[in-house]
């Protein structure tokens, strides 16, 4: 069986490749290194895509706004950051988020745990890619906005993380 780890691509690389389709005059890139393929392009001026293949995404739809069956509450939006101590970790892809490296390991993190610029929060699954999601700053998580093993969309709230 392979686990998580052993499926892991570098999601530094793939940041640092978004920040090259932003920065630079060039709508879209695709790279393919061996049997691992990732096309990112740019869809707006403040939008990126990223699509990590062995098979081919269609463009990204717009994101629909959850709506309320009648006589039901709106649904509520993620919390914003109340003031600019509390810094946002948003899923970099669409997947599945998982808190800990395998089924039957303790979470990464938890509520209340301090935290350092490339500790890892979570993995979030993508296309059987297992992608670690590393934290960016020093501080402690305040709040885990999903639950293990949920889907989650690209931009998503996963951490609220009060910095230090």
């Amino acid at each position: 069986m392979v686990t998580r780890r052993e499926i892991y691509m570098d999601l530094k690389e793939i940041k640092q490749l978004i920040k090259m389709v932003e920065q630079a005059n060039i709508n879209e890139i695709e790279i393919e290194e061996e049997d691992k393929k990732i096309r990112i392009t740019k869809v707006s001026a403040q939008n990126v895509s990223v699509s990590a293949q062995p098979m081919a995404m269609p463009a990204p739809m717009p994101a629909a706004a959850p709506v309320a069956a009648p006589g039901e509450a709106a649904p509520a939006a993620a919390p914003e950051a109340k003031n600019e101590n509390l810094v946002e970790v948003r899923s970099p892809m669409v997947g599945t988020f998982y808190r800990s490296p395998s089924p039957d390991a303790d979470p990464y993190t938890e509520v209340g745990k301090t935290v350092a610029p490339g500790d890892v929060l979570c993995i979030v699954e993508a296309m059987k890619l297992m992608n670690e999601i590393e934290c960016e700053v020093s501080g402690k998580v305040v709040e885990i906005l999903v639950e293990n093993a949920q889907p989650v969309e690209f931009n998503q709230v996963l951490f609220i993380i009060e910095k230090a």
